[in-house]
């Protein structure tokens, strides 16, 4: 794991300074899941660079934690060692300590003072494209490279990984440029190697205090960075904000009503679970997973019908899940009834062995709010490792926007929304999909229809091949 970071201010040696870390000589830090070693392959007037060599050991990583909860082989055998992460973040804050708080004993002016910075990350691991690493970056007032590196370079017909070569620059001072990549790197990642606890909003205040408040991609920075707790996620959205957490969850509410608001003069969300559960009663399934349940309202339908058997509701959203097991009264249903359904949480883009062995899986109004590159990790995961004998999956119908009069021109239904798809493209990837993975598709209309553009929703039903 490799960071390089170069400067052309001259006297451009003085980066040593700004580091606390002479140009002349190899530094070794003992870190408690490796070493890293600082060294300056060039260091002259014009132009100094510093590298930052993480040397992660696996084994030490795993040796007597005895869990097994991915699997031995996968203790050993991934892309912690290579790739930036929260690994790397610890390792800026021990060896660049100084830099980081914005010290620096003999160029103290020059540690206040904004300058030219080039930063290299050979590898970071990026499940949503570049584009998120520029919508991490570039408000902060960076240049971002980032390249896709192939899968395999000797088939390149497999396509590009989710792994970027990653070059930002811009004129920084040096401690703001540390905290951006402490912060940034391990969100855009998403996958912190330690306990993520009360302690981490202090650290994400700290060093994110100055700038994360007026950032646009603040809510998902502070929501990666923090593992998906949503309580951490609302204390530190109260102290950014100055506000009191039930206040941000009020703004959380207020987005979700947001597309409720449009779409309720249709009844359109009652129509769209009906014509769910119409399908679900026909295909005769009896143990069904809901994915992206969000606040409940399909298990609720699904609990009072008593065909089905096992009902298993994954979200990604902790508060939506709380409010699921509120509206459902999990901690008041009768004992036969509540052991026919379990709430976990969970991303709809990850393998995941608790989806597998249902007979139907619903993504109701879901695939719009996931980030397009990561729609070929849902396919895997729905259609290859869980794969069901039904898959009912219903989207916006993009066309239908201009019929909303509380709808501006232009705006999608949701500000979560990544995309909203004409019928025209989402028949494209439901037959897509259907060829890849063995299943056949029809579509179906949901909602009043208008005689050119359709009905306000649109829904695959996948049924698996014998």
């Amino acid at each position: 794991m490799l960071l390089s970071l170069s400067t052309t201010h001259e006297p451009a040696t003085d980066l040593g300074y700004l580091l606390a870390k002479h140009p002349d000589r190899v530094q070794e830090f003992d870190l408690a899941f490796g070493q890293a070693r600082v060294f300056y392959p060039q260091a002259d007037a014009t132009r100094c660079t510093a590298v930052l060599l993480l040397d992660i050991d696996p084994i030490g990583l795993v040796r007597g934690r005895g869990d097994g909860s991915e699997g031995p082989l996968a203790q050993y055998v991934n892309d912690r060692p290579y790739v930036a992460s929260s690994f790397l973040a610890v390792a800026i804050a021990r060896v660049f300590g100084s830099a980081l708080a914005g010290t620096s004993k003999g160029r103290q002016e020059l540690a206040d003072q904004a300058i030219p910075l080039q930063v290299e990350v050979p590898v970071l691991r990026a499940r949503g494209g570049a584009r998120v690493v520029r919508d991490c970056f570039e408000p902060l007032g960076y240049r971002v490279d980032a390249d896709p590196l192939p899968l395999d370079t000797r088939f390149p017909e497999w396509g590009d990984s989710c792994y970027l070569h990653l070059r930002l620059s811009g004129n920084q001072r040096l401690r703001d440029l540390l905290a951006h990549l402490y912060v940034l790197l391990p969100a855009i990642d998403g996958d912190k190697h330690y306990f993520v606890g009360d302690d981490e909003v202090e650290k994400l205040l700290d060093k994110a205090g100055s700038w994360l408040a007026a950032h646009p991609q603040r809510d998902w920075i502070a929501l990666r960075y923090l593992k998906h707790r949503r309580s951490l996620v609302r204390a530190t959205l109260a102290r950014l904000l100055d506000a009191d957490e039930d206040e941000v969850d009020a703004v959380e509410t207020a987005r979700e009503a947001a597309e409720e608001a449009i779409e309720r003069p249709l009844s359109l969300n009652e129509q769209r679970m009906g014509a769910v559960l119409a399908v679900l009663r026909q295909s005769g399934a009896r143990r069904v997973v809901d994915l992206g349940c969000g606040e409940g309202r399909l298990l609720g339908l699904l609990l009072k019908e008593r065909q089905f058997e096992r009902i298993l509701g994954v979200d990604v959203s902790l508060r939506a899940l709380d409010i699921a097991q509120e509206r459902l009264h999990l901690d008041r249903l009768a004992p036969l009834q509540r052991e026919r359904l379990q709430l976990v949480q969970g991303a709809l883009t990850y393998r995941d062995a608790r989806l597998a062995g249902f007979d139907a899986a619903c993504a109701i109004e879901v695939i719009e709010h996931l980030d397009p590159p990561r729609l070929a990790a849902f396919e895997r995961c729905v259609f290859e490792f869980a794969r069901p004998g039904i898959v009912i999956v219903t989207t916006p119908n993009a066309e239908y926007n201009v019929l909303f009069d509380t709808l501006p021109s232009g705006r999608m239904r949701h500000p979560d929304h990544r995309f909203e798809w004409t019928r025209a493209e989402f028949e494209t990837w439901a037959h897509d999909v259907a060829t890849r993975r063995g299943y056949s598709v029809r579509l179906l209309p949901v909602g009043p229809q208008d005689a050119h553009l359709g009905a306000p929703t649109q829904m695959a039903l996948f049924s698996r091949d014998a």
